[in-house]
């Protein structure tokens, strides 16, 4: 398969079969996870101020007082890269196009050097993000084979898609192809690994801080 028919393949039936996977794995997870419902909670609910899902959510999703100090470059790096990535995929103009043809949903793109910039700072960050998982003893042992992979799973993504605006190192076509390739592989394994964190964590957060709240116990 030369470039031009790798290029063909992964823009159509490679994408289809992509997003149909991520679909339905997605829903499928989904109805798993909520399926478990819930036990009904008998107790009389204790109104406690500051103890609630959406004060958990809020205060869950900010560093807690003193960890700054503690961990600054953790924190900034991990909400940079995640902040990065969201805009780089949502806010580039050819990813609205796809998204467009999908879906019918369009918005304003940022401009493309602003997008390259943000592309650097992600993968920077992403890659001070490895570094001190690599350097701190507890973190290294806590990680595990899935840890780096989704990693990588999440890292080569933008790396090509930088690469493939840039039009460096390889052939523009090869490089397009990779980074569509990267996407797709990426969308098939999201809902099965950890990476489906995007569609729980909040929900997870509210979740157990009501059920703490109803207790009266602030998280």
């Amino acid at each position: 398969m030369d470039a031009a028919q790798l290029f063909n393949w992964v823009r159509g039936s490679g994408l289809q079969l992509a997003v149909f996977i991520f679909l339905l794995g997605t829903v499928w997870r989904l109805i798993e996870i909520y399926g478990l419902g819930r036990k009904p909670d008998l107790a009389e609910p204790r109104h406690v101020p500051g103890a609630s899902g959406w004060h958990t959510l809020w205060h869950r999703s900010i560093p807690i007082p003193g960890m700054m100090q503690r961990a600054g470059l953790t924190y900034i790096a991990g909400y940079g890269f995640h902040i990065g990535l969201v805009a780089v995929v949502l806010l580039f103009a050819p990813h609205i196009r796809l998204i467009r043809e999908l879906t019918g949903l369009s918005w304003p793109a940022l401009p493309s050097p602003f997008v390259d910039l943000l592309a650097v700072m992600t993968l920077a960050a992403m890659l001070v993000v490895l570094a001190e998982r690599l350097h701190q003893p507890v973190k290294r042992f806590l990680s595990t084979f899935e840890d780096w992979f989704t990693w990588a799973l999440t890292f080569l993504p933008v790396l090509t898609g930088y690469l493939a605006a840039r039009h460096l190192l390889l052939p523009y076509t090869l490089t397009l192809s990779l980074h569509i390739l990267s996407v797709e592989l990426l969308l098939v394994l999201l809902p099965f690994t950890k990476l489906f964190h995007v569609f729980t964590i909040w929900p997870s957060r509210w979740f157990n801080g009501d059920a703490s709240g109803r207790k009266g116990v602030a998280v």
